[in-house]
């Protein structure tokens, strides 16, 4: 093992940087103008300060080869031609740590949750190829309250919410050497539908309560129920009840969650979920309709999830391997399943990185939406790796319809870090 550093190392300022540089074909939803390819060009920045400090610049600029609408400028316009664009530069921004008081975290949100996640679950906001906001949470902690905000984009009026969740053994006999075992939460969320194209406008609020009934070491299970509604819309509500379990050991970290759920009136948990950039345009099935106006049968359904990350090293240093699974699948009583998975893994002690994904919504009925994409880096130099992507993708219409599109990348990367 190696000693611990010195103090003054632990707070030294480390930098990562990097350039990518790709051959990159699109081909756009609708099928006009046949297939865009572009050098692609990304340069990164990373500042690492410790647990409390990190930033991330960078973002990906496709210089236009051939393809297209003729007459198409050098830069693809779709990617820098709304002020929420500029949000991608800022991959992440860290600010304070789970220990913090006060935390703040921006850049892309990848399967976010909202703490509950009964509103906002596995939520990604740049699922719109057109679209590339920056979003923002904020945490923080008061006495018995633990309060998280976010925001979609910062830089446009688009999803925003909070849940606040208060820690009842907290309240009444004061601080808990295990807090958090029994909460109370509630959560809103409002879609204001004025950036990255407009759509229907649409608020929801959710109810939780939690407690934790089994704390082993590196182990606990819990149980959980709730209710949720659309504010001034009567006869939109659902109801949820589940058990989940987390574990931590030395080489894994595995969440685990099985929920049963009833909807009524149009209202669904998970609402904001990872197909909702699109959905809010039309939401997948026959009615051509956003999510927030398309109707949705009443009955239940089974959700579950796991979120697995493992780490083994054989002693020696000759074998060393990293995995992380993340999958969700949604039954519901009337025929539908959704499914959302994604496998990365770091193989061949570190030196090759594998990640696929797979989102599918509707199964089961017409109108299924179906997302695939993959990627591949692999280090054979020092400072010089390959990578190659590519995969579907759904293209939002001025008219609201999904246009499927694809993409393809391949090429070369250096960076430096100290």
């Amino acid at each position: 093992m190696k000693p611990p550093l010195p103090a003054s190392s632990t707070r030294r300022l480390h930098y990562l940087a990097r350039l990518e540089a790709t051959g990159f074909a699109l081909l756009p939803g609708g099928g006009t103008g046949g297939v865009e390819r572009y050098a692609q060009l990304t340069p990164m920045l990373v500042l690492d300060g410790g647990e409390e400090l990190g930033v991330n610049l960078g973002a990906p600029v496709r210089l236009r080869l051939g393809g297209g609408t003729p007459g198409a400028g050098l830069v693809r316009r779709e990617d820098w031609d709304s002020l929420s664009d500029w949000g991608q530069v800022v991959r992440a921004l860290k600010l304070g740590s789970d220990a913090s008081p006060v935390g703040l975290w921006a850049g892309a949100l990848d399967s976010y949750n909202l703490l509950s996640g009964h509103l906002v679950r596995r939520y990604s906001n740049r699922t719109n190829p057109d679209y590339h906001p920056a979003g923002a949470f904020l945490t923080g902690t008061l006495g018995p309250l633990y309060a998280e905000a976010f925001s979609s984009d910062v830089l446009g009026a688009r999803l925003m919410g909070a849940e606040v969740a208060l820690d009842l053994a907290h309240l009444f006999t004061g601080p808990q050497e295990q807090p958090g075992r029994y909460t109370l939460a509630l959560s809103a969320v409002h879609d204001w539908g004025r950036a990255g194209g407009h759509s229907p406008q649409v608020t929801l609020a959710h109810l939780d309560g939690t407690a934790v009934l089994v704390v082993r070491p590196g182990y606990e299970m819990h149980v959980l129920a709730g209710w949720g509604g659309r504010p001034g819309v009567g006869g939109a509500w659902g109801a949820v009840a589940g058990v989940g379990a987390d574990a931590v050991t030395a080489t894994l970290d595995a969440r685990l969650r099985l929920e049963v759920r009833g909807q009524h009136g149009g209202f669904r948990q998970g609402l904001f979920g990872p197909d909702y950039e699109l959905a809010r345009f039309r939401a997948a099935g026959p009615s051509g309709l956003p999510v927030v106006e398309a109707p949705f049968p009443e009955g239940f359904s089974v959700y579950g999830e796991a979120v697995v990350g493992w780490d083994a090293v054989r002693l020696g240093g000759l074998r060393q391997r990293h995995l992380h699974l993340s999958l969700a699948v949604e039954a519901f009583t009337w025929g539908r399943v959704d499914v959302d998975g994604r496998l990365a893994a770091q193989l061949a002690e570190r030196r090759v990185e594998v990640a696929v994904s797979a989102l599918a919504i509707g199964v089961g009925r017409p109108g299924a939406n179906y997302l695939y994409s993959g990627e591949v880096r692999w280090r054979f130099g020092g400072w010089l790796y390959a990578v190659g992507q590519g995969g579907t993708l759904l293209f939002p219409a001025p008219d609201g319809a999904l246009h499927p599109g694809a993409f393809a990348s391949l090429g070369l990367g250096v960076d430096h870090a100290r």
